[in-house]
C-alpha cells in the first residue's frame, strides 16, 4: 500500500488492490481513517474523524488532487 502524501498527522494511500474501484485516496491518522473519492473530490466513508477534521482532509485533497491522479493513473494503468 504505497504512502502518496504525508501532512501533518495524516497519511494519504491507497491499497494494492483498489484499481478495479474508481479513483480515490484512504487517508489515516492515529485510530482514525478515511475514504476520499478524487473525482469529484468527496467524503466515501470516515471512522473517528469530527466535522472540522473532515473539512481539513477534504482540503488537502483538493489541493493535491492532481497528483493523486497521476499517482493512480501510474500505479494502476503503467
Amino acid at each position: 500500500m504505497p504512502t502518496v502524501l504525508r501532512a501533518g498527522p495524516y497519511r494519504f494511500f491507497f491499497y494494492s488492490g483498489d484499481g478495479t474501484e474508481p479513483p480515490h485516496v484512504h487517508v489515516e491518522r492515529d485510530a482514525s481513517s478515511a475514504k476520499i473519492w478524487l473525482d469529484p473530490v468527496r467524503l466515501q466513508q470516515s471512522s473517528r474523524f469530527g466535522g472540522a477534521e473532515i473539512n481539513r482532509i477534504i482540503r488537502l485533497v483538493e489541493e493535491n488532487r492532481d497528483i493523486f491522479l497521476q499517482i493512480w493513473e501510474t500505479y494502476f494503468y503503467d
